[in-house]
């Protein structure tokens, strides 16, 4: 069956109101132009385009209009405008219904595979809609700036056309939650991943990206979003200021806090004696920081705080007699160093412990 006998079969009574209406001259009733947007609607979910049935509409109305005296011309196409108008408000309206749909059923499908809400053989079936094989393994990117992203700001699409110029269609899924952007890639095609970092942290000014190692299985794309998400926590918390953060360099700061409780009595038995310097404990846990993060030179941990390499000095050997522990020795470093480190996941000393 051709397109247009297909259209034919929406276009139900509307030869009838043609005819009545140029006999009469009057407007098509509320009736006739509600039956027409029904039938619209009915089209657009059969999936017929509209303009297969404007065409389908015009075609009818030259039939019609070959056995019009002359004088109801006018009314014939007054009467073709107010039908097609009204057919046309009601395919639209089931197209924006449908991709209503579309979007809550995307929606509750990206909640699910982050979440792990969902039968996971039921979720492998709804990913294949997305084109995700979750038989496969995935990692996640997650991107976060400056302000938050939804799925139709300025900032996805531009990110999505470059993946799509880039890689064209090698299952990759780009959504957006809870104001960050997400990336879902195989994990056989880590470039995938790289080029979305490249373009979040372009696209939102100078934002952060986490990637999370690869997982198999339909929980391995939770696994890994988690890992991207704990990623850009741990980040803040650290000060850490990598524009992209891989989760498996990141590992050793889970595990130094697996047992928080152990963790804070180091913290407070190695630091703890800090509180008593003139100013309290942050000075000189801001200085320990910047000294470990530089490779314990002090010159270049004293240009990071803005101070003198006396006055550095000064600090560092202040921390010694404090708490007992040389930050220059091999040994006694470690142990600061680790408290340190404590101390930065565990918000101290704003936090108590």
């Amino acid at each position: 069956m051709g397109e247009r006998e297909t259209a034919e079969e929406y276009l139900e009574g509307y030869a009838g109101v043609l005819t009545a209406v140029c006999s009469t001259g009057r407007r098509l009733t509320r009736e006739e132009l509600e039956a027409f947007r029904y039938q619209g609607e009915r089209a657009a979910e059969a999936g017929i385009g509209l303009r297969a049935l404007v065409r389908a509409h015009l075609a009818a109305a030259r039939e019609t209009h070959a056995g019009l005296p002359r004088p109801s011309h006018d009314h014939l196409l007054a009467a073709v405008e107010q039908a097609v108008d009204a057919f046309a408000e009601g395919h639209e309206r089931a197209q924006r219904l449908a991709v209503r749909q579309e979007e809550a059923f995307r929606r509750e499908f990206i909640d699910d595979l982050l979440y792990g809400r969902s039968d996971l053989g039921r979720l492998a079936e709804r990913a294949e809609r997305f084109g995700l094989l979750l038989s496969h393994a995935h990692a996640v990117a997650v991107a976060q700036g400056a302000e938050p992203y939804g799925d139709g700001f300025a900032v996805t699409r531009t990110i999505e056309a470059s993946l799509v110029a880039r890689f064209g269609d090698r299952r990759i899924l780009l959504t957006t939650k809870d104001g960050r952007l997400i990336c879902v890639a195989p994990a056989d095609e880590p470039e995938v991943l790289a080029h979305f970092a490249k373009q979040a942290y372009a696209a939102t000014d100078g934002g952060q990206v986490a990637i999370g190692r690869s997982h198999p299985g339909a929980g391995g794309v939770v696994h890994s979003y988690e890992e991207a998400l704990n990623a850009l926590d741990l980040a803040a918390r650290m000060d850490l200021n990598d524009p992209v953060l891989h989760a498996a360099d990141l590992l050793v700061y889970p595990v130094l806090t697996r047992d928080r409780q152990a963790m804070a009595d180091l913290v407070r038995s190695v630091l703890g004696p800090l509180h008593q310097a003139r100013g309290g404990a942050q000075p000189l846990l801001d200085t320990l920081a910047a000294y470990f993060d530089t490779g314990c030179v002090t010159a270049q941990a004293a240009r990071r705080l803005n101070l003198s390499v006396r006055a550095m000095t000064y600090r560092l050997d202040r921390i010694h007699r404090l708490t007992g522990s040389d930050p220059g020795d091999p040994v006694q470093r470690y142990t600061l160093q680790t408290a340190v480190v404590g101390a930065r996941l565990l918000d101290w000393p704003s936090e108590r412990l």
